[in-house]
């Protein structure tokens, strides 16, 4: 299955490449969903509300940071391109070729703007669990 032109994808790989398109096509969405989430946190806060209300925000927060993490790593992914997959089962040495490959297509100008975001948002995701705790939900 020719994904790019001229270029051909192992039949092993050319599912989990797929799969990475389209969960980077949705990396805006995901980035905007985690923003208005922060934002309703934000606001939440400085109205001080309830504390299980600020809570339940801070959960989606998370969960919508860590969706954005996985489009941005998804997209790396796909900017790497299909040989830093290794096919279902692969041996050692085909896992290590697609390790090097990885590594190789990070330095790669395309690829390093996508490196930089996924570590932007790990970071502002593990600021977020740091900073902002909460006292647990007391069970009704």
């Amino acid at each position: 299955m020719p994904l790019l032109p001229g270029r051909r994808v192992s039949k092993d790989v050319a599912e989990p490449v797929e799969a990475d398109r389209r969960l980077a096509e949705a990396y805006r969405e995901r980035v905007t969903a985690a923003t208005e989430a922060e934002h309703a946190l934000r606001a939440a806060q400085s109205e001080r509300r309830s504390d299980a209300e600020i809570r339940e925000l801070m959960i989606a927060f998370d969960r919508a940071l860590t969706a954005a993490v996985e489009a941005a790593e998804a997209a790396e992914r796909v900017a790497i391109g299909p040989r830093g997959y290794a096919p279902e089962g692969a041996d050692a040495k085909a896992r290590r070729a697609a390790e090097i490959e990885r590594r190789k297509g990070r330095a790669k100008p395309a690829v390093r703007p996508w490196t930089d975001e996924v570590d932007r948002l790990r970071t502002a995701r593990e600021a977020h669990r740091l900073s902002y705790r909460n006292p647990p939900a007391v069970p009704a």
